[in-house]
């Protein structure tokens, strides 16, 4: 299990930014965060996988574990070693190198297991194949998502932590990211989905979070997140009659609060 216990996160010695938060990915399974912009998502993935100081960020308390044993404070290379790898959001390809050598970039932990883990990537992303001296930044959305799916597979992690995969997507290649995600997970490899697209997470997730300003303030089976009227609301844009919301002027001059800042 990947376990993050009560968890707090400083920027520059100042900014509070993770307030005792705390979450669970079980082993074989897929678990969505669900949170607006700003709400700390990001930054939990990097106190995950040890990217906080690049950021000048910090954990000032509490911590996290793989398998009961504690992982953070070591170097993002000790983690990805350990078996935790991350897509990053935004993707952040290296555009000026073809498609295999950003996926070889991936490997650097496993270097003896770089065309297994080739052939594997390959496998899932048959356009990456035909593709894979082509040069990675004049890929499409859809495909630079695959390849920065792709480089963190190849250092084998047991658990993954997908950052946004859909930004930015048309409909069709959410459904196929999405479908990749489950391929994924059915061979093995347990994943954390960050995701503003609550729909397209909850559908694939056994449980989800929901992460606002820092604070962890809802988890449960995702079928009850699909269930509860803030979720379907305030992430769904569904009303409680299960409408859209019919405009964006109403949006704005809604007054409702959420439950759980009531």
């Amino acid at each position: 299990m990947l376990a993050v216990e009560n968890l707090e996160v400083v920027y520059k010695d100042v900014i509070l930014v993770l307030r005792g938060v705390s979450l669970r990915v079980p082993q074989g399974s897929i678990v969505a965060l669900l949170g607006a912009n700003g709400a700390g998502k990001t930054t939990l993935m990097r106190a995950i996988t040890g990217l906080l100081d690049i950021n000048d960020g910090a954990i000032t308390k509490g911590e996290v574990m793989l398998e009961e044993r504690v992982i953070s404070g070591q170097s993002p290379e000790k983690i990805v070693d350990a078996g935790v790898s991350q897509m990053l959001e935004g993707r952040r390809i290296l555009a000026e190198l073809t498609v295999e050598e950003n996926l070889k970039l991936g490997a650097h932990t496993k270097r003896d297991a770089a065309a297994d883990n080739l052939d594997r990537v390959y496998g899932l992303f048959p356009v990456l194949s035909e593709r894979r001296k082509s040069t990675a930044g004049y890929l499409s959305g859809g495909e630079q998502t695959m390849l920065a799916i792709g480089r963190a597979l190849m250092s084998e992690p047991s658990y993954l932590l997908l950052d946004e995969p859909s930004l930015g997507l048309a409909p069709l290649l959410v459904e196929q990211i999405r479908d990749l995600i489950v391929e994924i997970n059915s061979q093995g490899t347990s994943v954390l989905l960050v995701e503003q697209n609550a729909v397209m997470a909850l559908s694939i997730a056994s449980h989800g979070y929901v992460l606002e300003t820092g604070k962890m303030v809802m988890d449960g089976s995702s079928a009850s997140l699909l269930a509860d009227e803030d979720v379907r609301e305030f992430y769904l844009g569904l009303t409680e009659e299960g409408h859209d919301t019919k405009s964006l002027r109403d949006v704005k001059h809604y007054r409702r609060k959420k439950r759980w800042l009531a």
